[in-house]
């Protein structure tokens, strides 16, 4: 997987390390107004914040559960 696809241009480069504690607006797609929303909501500061966010793992488990839905 090419990680700079998923990342901002500032942080193409960035080890996977480095980008775990980087602000979730280094993700493509969002912005800081977008980081500043779900840290008010969700106290999320960090992609590794957003990762392990229960609210993003239920989903995350509740999709791959339905693929497997008889």
């Amino acid at each position: 997987m090419n990680i700079n696809k998923a990342v901002d241009k500032a942080y193409e480069g960035k080890s996977l390390k480095e980008l775990v504690g980087a602000s979730v607006d280094a993700l493509q797609g969002l912005s800081e107004n977008d980081a500043k929303l779900l840290k008010d909501a969700f106290n999320v500061k960090t992609i590794e914040d957003l990762a392990n966010l229960k609210f993003v793992k239920w989903a995350q488990a509740i999709v791959a559960l339905a693929a497997a839905e008889a």
